[in-house]
Formats: C-alpha cells, structure tokens, sequence
C-alpha cells in the first residue's frame, strides 16, 4: 500500500471513530466497511463497524466479523466484543461461555470481567455476578471501577454495609469521581445518615453543578434533616430555568418525613417560586 493510500485509510478510520463517540453508528459503519473491502484484518476498522453494529441494535450481524478475527489470533477486546454480541442477539449461553473463556485468560483482560458481570447480572444471576467481580479484584485490588461494579452488584442484594464499604474505598481512591460520590452519598440517605450523604451530594454537585438528580437528592437529604430553608433553595435553583423539574421537586418536598404535599401542581410552583422569582 502506497504511502498516500495510508494516510486517505488513516483519516478514513479516524473519521469512522468520531462519527461513533458521536453516536453517528450508520456513517461509522459506512466508513469502517469500506476500509474493511481494501483491508478485510485492519482490527480498528473491526472494532468500530462492530460497535456500530451493536449500537443499531444489528448484532447478528456483527458475530460473523468478530468470529473470524477471533480465530487470527487471541484478541481479549475482540473476544470480550463477541461475546457481547452474543448475548444481544439472544445467544446469551454462547455469549456468557465466550466471556468466561476471556476472563479466564491471563494476563487478565479486566473488561471481559466487567462484561460477564454485567450480563449475568442482567440474567439474574447476582450472586454469580459477584463472584465474577470479586475474581476480578483479586486479580486487580486497586481498581476503583470495579469496587464501585461491586458496590452496586451488593446493593441489589441489599448489602448495604458492603456496598458502602467498597464506595468509601473507591471515593477514597478517586475523591474526584461524582459517579462514585453520588452511589455513596445514595447508600448513606438509605441508612439514615442524612447530613453525610447531603456532604457526598454537595462534593458531586462541586463536580457536577448541572446534576438535576443530584440537586434533588440533596434537598430530600436537608429536609430529612430539618433544614426546610436550605432544602427549598436546592429546589428553587434546580427549578430555575428548568420549569420542566417541577415534578421532580414536588416528589422531594412530598417523600420527606418533613417535608410539603401539594394537591395542585400550581400550588407547589408558586411555593417554589418556579417562575424564576426566587433566588435561593
């Protein structure tokens, strides 16, 4: 191949991986086909037209390229990507026997971990899935992803003391994380320990100031704790500009223990000042 060919390939294939960050998965898979027809091994150009595939929910069609660059050689991002595919296209035993194989593989691949956790989890198999993650962090302890996969597997168990344990550990190794601020500071409002999950929740809006979800939890965390003066100023700032959240902001005041029930939606608006006079 000329040089010149390489460079038009090279753009060719940086443009498919823009157009799929951008959820754009017909004009990825356009280009990453047609790299595909002048080089059929390019493993970029697989990778993109399979997940462009899977993101048009088309996943029988990506297992056939995924199967043969899978028998060139072992590839666990290939393998991992199968296996998915798979169970998309509802082959779910194949594709969970496939990831099993890849996890199974060392070096370690810890996405196949991830993969397999989460599509047993999917089945119903939550036990298993932990089992999967636990495997996963033996092999990686130092993992902040899959403390935080942890601590969301146990919580569907209701192991709540686990599941904070392993969040306190993962906020500890990564105190800039708001995913894992926000798991945390949810996990601390089910207990009851209301003015530590209204930190948690302060910390992430620092990190996250548009968080709409974030702002509401916090103004059930201070209403549950008393602080009504505080509870509606989160409110009025999640509303402004947003008269769309009404509803949200009316189940925070209506769900807390001291919190305010509005039999009309006009009424809870004026209260909340949704019309953007507040500023709270």
């Amino acid at each position: 191949m000329s040089e010149r060919r390489k460079n038009l390939q090279a753009q060719a294939l940086q443009e498919a991986i823009h157009a799929l960050r951008a959820r754009q998965f017909a004009r990825a898979e356009q280009i990453a086909a047609s790299i595909l027809k002048a080089s059929r091994t390019d493993r970029t150009a697989l990778l993109v037209l399979a997940h462009a595939l899977l993101g048009q929910q088309r996943a029988g069609e990506a297992i056939g390229p995924l199967e043969k660059a899978a028998l060139r050689g072992t590839d666990p991002e290939i393998e991992t990507l199968l296996g998915a595919a798979l169970c998309d296209a509802r082959r779910s035993a194949d594709g969970i026997a496939q990831l099993r194989r890849t996890a199974a593989r060392r070096p370690p691949y810890l996405p196949s971990f991830k993969e397999l956790a989460g599509r047993l989890a999917k089945a119903g198999q939550i036990q298993d899935a932990i089992g999967v993650i636990e495997d996963a962090l033996a092999l990686s302890p130092d993992s902040v992803d899959l403390k935080l996969d942890l601590a969301r597997l146990c919580l569907r168990t209701n192991d709540r003391a686990r599941a904070h344990a392993n969040l306190v550990a993962a906020r500890d190794a990564a105190p800039g994380r708001p995913d894992i601020l926000i798991e945390l500071a949810s996990v601390q409002f089910l207990d009851g320990a209301y003015a530590d999950a209204a930190d948690a929740f302060r910390r992430a809006l620092g990190l996250r100031p548009d968080d709409t979800q974030s702002r509401a939890s916090l103004a059930m965390c201070l209403l549950e704790m008393g602080e009504r003066d505080g509870a509606q100023a989160a409110l009025r700032t999640l509303l402004r500009g947003r008269p769309h959240l009404l509803t949200r902001a009316a189940y925070a005041l209506a769900a807390s223990s001291h919190g305010r029930f509005f039999f009309r939606p006009s009424a809870a608006a004026k209260f909340l000042q949704a019309d953007g006079a507040g500023n709270g």
